[in-house]
């Protein structure tokens, strides 16, 4: 008897390894940026080096687990929604067999440990595991997909995704640029 649930716990763990990895990156990056800017010897007296460390990677920690939690809520819904517009299956067959899938995160996220030293491959580890989960869920529901259901689902997830990402994309932009224009210090510069 094959139960369900079995892998109910892989996308909380999926989570909290992201996170981890990202997090273990970016306390060196922060780590280096503070010393920098300078504030680093003023936050050692009142921690120790180890304990800035944790403090700063627990902080990161929330931040990167928010961020993929997030992230996994819309993937969700994106999923569903296409199946809504799509599919022939009334029944919830379809989400059903693609559960399994998170098996496909949960071995992505163990493989970001050989990369912790690199947030390109970080990146790159984490692209591929969601591509590698898009077309595992796309070759799982095609049996309740006509051809041009398919095709649907396909468009339209890539769709969503490009118009969330370019969004995004669009704001850091805006704020970056807003910022720089906001330094007084480039107004100082001979031009």
């Amino acid at each position: 008897m094959k139960n369900t649930y079995l892998t109910g716990y892989l996308p909380l763990f999926s989570i909290l390894m992201f996170s981890l990895s990202f997090s273990v990156y970016f306390v060196g990056v922060l780590t280096e940026l503070f010393r920098g800017i300078g504030i680093y010897a003023g936050m050692r007296e009142f921690l120790s080096d180890l304990e800035l460390k944790i403090f700063i990677l627990i902080v990161l920690m929330i931040v990167f687990f928010m961020i993929f939690a997030a992230l996994k809520l819309i993937a969700e819904t994106v999923n569903e929604v296409s199946l809504l517009f799509f599919s022939r299956d009334k029944e919830g067959e379809a989400l059903t067999r693609v559960r399994s899938g998170s098996l496909i995160y949960f071995f992505g996220s163990l493989v970001t440990i050989i990369s912790l030293s690199s947030l390109r491959g970080l990146l790159l580890i984490f692209v591929v595991t969601s591509c590698v989960y898009f077309v595992y869920f796309v070759l799982k529901v095609s049996t309740t997909l006509s051809a041009g259901g398919t095709v649907g689902v396909i468009l339209f997830e890539i769709t969503v995704w490009a118009a969330l990402i370019s969004t995004v994309l669009y704001v850091v932009i805006r704020l970056y640029n807003g910022l720089l224009a906001s330094l007084p210090i480039l107004e100082q510069l001979p031009s």
